[in-house]
């Protein structure tokens, strides 16, 4: 962990040289929105992906707590590894596919959530293939309420609890973004490279350790805070020009 995140300098332009590039989504090559389908992937987006997919010869995969399907139609079917859900499921260019079993307990989980969040303004549901979330952005007097929700969810059916920005989500399957890179990089094309993570929600710390495990480095995203991240940009505009210029350099 890095005991003085303030000091933490912008990544260098030739750092993805020989790398295997590793994206969070929302709030790192998108901004947040209150509204979690009112998020797109725009033109200049998908253009700059597909060239650093093509630059860095596919080893490029978008590690989100999105499901898999709402960044492939943002994406068009574009060739990248993408592992969703918090690590849970996951799908390859080729493609393949790994994705757990639903637990018995969630439909009820659900139930109470969107029945809460019924009763509630600006508190909106987000359901997930292996999931439920619970976004309290727009209403932010609730998430005493909501967490304590969750975690009483949690407990009685046996779900995992995964806290977010403004948000939390209950889901059946154990993993997180660290697995889920660590899981990527056993396969071609990325096993034997050097792991680069980008990420700036807390969920992204286990992406940081993970990198740092196999010889890479993350990259926080926003605000200073303590953090396994070597390097920080300041936000999603910043992103996109190092990303860009990393990808001059690279090719």
């Amino acid at each position: 962990m890095n005991d003085d995140p303030q000091a933490l300098l912008p990544p260098p332009g030739g750092l993805l040289r020989d790398a295997s590039l590793f994206l969070d989504f929302d709030g790192t090559l998108v901004e947040l929105q209150d509204r979690p389908d009112a998020v797109t992937a725009d033109i200049s987006l998908r253009d700059l992906i597909a060239r650093l997919g093509a630059v860095l010869d596919g080893r490029l995969a978008i590690v989100t707590g999105r499901a898999i399907e709402h960044i492939e139609v943002m994406f068009d079917g574009l060739p990248f590894a993408v592992a969703g859900s918090h690590g849970v499921e996951f799908r390859w260019p080729d493609g393949r596919d790994l994705q757990p079993s639903l637990p018995p307990t969630l439909d009820a989980a659900r139930a109470e959530v969107h029945a809460f969040a019924a009763s509630r303004e600006h508190v909106l549901v987000e359901t997930k293939p292996f999931g439920v979330g619970l976004h309290y952005r727009m209403a932010p007097q609730h998430e005493d309420d909501a967490r304590v929700l969750a975690e009483r969810l949690a407990d009685e059916h046996a779900l995992h609890l995964q806290p977010g920005k403004m948000m939390i989500e209950l889901r059946g399957a154990t993993g997180d973004k660290g697995t889920a890179i660590t899981r990527l990089m056993e396969d071609a094309p990325f096993a034997g490279t050097r792991p680069v993570f980008l990420g700036d929600d807390v969920t992204d710390e286990d992406g940081f350790h993970a990198v740092a495990a196999l010889g890479g480095v993350g990259i926080l995203v926003g605000d200073a805070r303590p953090t396994a991240a070597g390097y920080r940009l300041a936000d999603v505009a910043q992103v996109r020009a190092w990303l860009q210029d990393a990808a001059q350099v690279t090719a």
